[in-house]
Parts: structure tokens; sequence; C-alpha cells
């Protein structure tokens, strides 16, 4: 083991284990003729899982048109979203695609295509009455991110919020956007998966869930869930970065280059605007 050896050993060895790395790395990069998908399969409409096992959905009906452009085969499979990332780094997936957000702080540790969708966040309640006084559920209010510049807004939230209980996914953009701006004057629930919240929420078990607006308008039309509403505006803007995107290791340049060159031509000839309108009856496109 390289801990019983001494100094010099240590380095030597660990000049070896990354020259051989990056030699591998250089050699696979040269030809991809399969990729292992990671993608949640829980987090409807983006990602569902069929009966059967099968994974469907916006985003592995658009990763099957990506594949078939790349002409390179493609395995997607079911992933818990707080350990897709670190899978991820470890070389267990190639590619992430779970409606994940563009941030500079996921772009220190990996790398995203452009971005395939951009859309808002949003709370749903099973209390009309909470963030009534906030605006028109079809008002979007739109974020810099900047404490200073959103302090006004931010504040109305916080007074409407405040001794509630706020449900959210762990590991999100939306989750560190509760816990800065809420924590103090609210209860923070943090669930693995957002469907186990949505009971929660149902049940009178947390007063209130955040989440991305695309996911909320699937999970209200669920007939189980026709206590739940929208309440208070959406919440957009540059506050939630250019988009989602899909996710590599930051040594796969050559893999992004291919899959941002069929995201391109998706974009372009119509492909991701029809399945958004299939799946979400809206279109997302960035």
């Amino acid at each position: 083991m390289l801990i019983k050896r001494g100094v010099l050993g240590r380095l030597v060895a660990l000049a070896v284990w990354g020259a051989s790395v990056t030699l591998s790395s250089s050699a696979d990069a040269k030809e991809w003729t399969s990729v292992t998908i990671a993608t949640e399969g829980a987090y409807a409409p983006w990602n569902i899982t069929l009966p059967g096992g099968k994974l469907g959905g916006f985003e592995p009906e658009l990763m099957q048109n990506l594949c078939t452009r790349i002409k390179i085969e493609c395995k997607l499979v079911a992933q818990d979203w707080d350990s897709m990332i670190p899978g991820l780094r470890v070389g267990k997936f190639d590619v992430l695609m779970d409606a994940i957000m563009v941030t500079p702080e996921r772009e220190k540790v990996i790398a995203f295509s452009r971005p395939y969708a951009l859309t808002p966040g949003a709370f749903v309640s099973a209390d009309p009455k909470i963030l009534s006084g906030i605006s028109g559920t079809a008002e979007v209010l739109k974020l810099t991110g900047d404490p200073k510049a959103d302090k006004t807004a931010i504040d109305r939230l916080r007074v409407a919020l405040k001794g509630r209980s706020i449900g959210i996914q762990i590991g999100t953009a939306y989750t560190d956007f509760i816990n800065r701006n809420f924590k103090d004057v609210a209860t923070i629930r943090e669930y693995k998966k957002s469907p186990e919240r949505d009971l929660d929420l149902a049940s009178g078990r947390i007063d209130v869930a955040f989440d991305d607006v695309s996911y909320f308008s699937a999970v209200l039309r669920q007939p189980e869930n026709k206590s739940l509403a929208f309440v208070g505006p959406k919440i957009g803007g540059t506050i939630w970065g250019p988009g989602e995107a899909l996710a590599f290791r930051q040594s796969d340049a050559d893999l992004k280059a291919k899959f941002d060159a069929a995201l391109t031509a998706a974009l372009a000839d119509g492909t991701v605007k029809k399945l958004s309108q299939k799946w979400f009856s809206i279109n997302i496109t960035p």
C-alpha cells in the first residue's frame, strides 16, 4: 500500500498512476461506442419508471433521439439523485440527465452540455392562503441570485412563510435556495425523492413544497393530488443560471462535444420543443 512507502515512493507511484489514468482517458476518449446515462426515474414528467422497469418521460425520449444522431449505444439506468454526481466522477456513469441545473458550484467539478430546458421553480400547497398576499400564481418573480438585488422580493416571501414547514428534495439547486433564504424563519424538511415529499404535502404533514414548475404541473394532474395547487409566484430569472443540461466528467470533452452537436441539431429542428410540448404541454426550450 502507498501509505507504507516513503515520500519518494508515494510521489513516484502517484505520478505513474496519474500518467496511466491520463493515457487511459486519452485512449478511451478516441472511441465512444457506448455510454451509460444515469437518470432518477422518479421525477415526472422529466423521467419516470414505467411498468416493467423501463425508463420513460421527456428526458429518456430526448436521449434516445440524441443517441441515434450520434450513432452510439446508450444504456439508461435509474439512480438516486444524491449519488449521481459522485457516481459520474468515479466512472460509474458517463452522462447524467436528470433536469440538472447548470450552477457555478457544479461547474467546478463536472462539465455541462448546452442547456436543453429552462424552467422556473414554484410553490405548491393544500392551503390556498399561503403566499396569497405575494402575487397571483400566473406571475413569474424574476430573481438574480444577488442578495442585495433580490432582498425586497425575498423579504416578502420570508414574511409569508414564517413559521411554516417547507418540503424540498435534497441536493438540488432549489434546496440551496430554500435553505439559504428561509431556514431561519421556517422548518425545512428535506426528502430523498420528490414523490415522498409530495405524499407528506398531500397528507398535511408539511405546509408547502418547492420544486420545478414543470414537475409540479404533472403532479397536480394526478387525481390523488386534487387538493394541491400552485400558490404565490413562480420563481424565475438568472438565479437558476442558463438552464438544465447534461452532465459529464470534465475530462470527457470529446463526449460532451458529441452531445452538444446533437442537442444543437435537436433544438434547431424542433425535436426538443415537440417533446417538451408532449410531456409538459408547454415549450420549455431555452
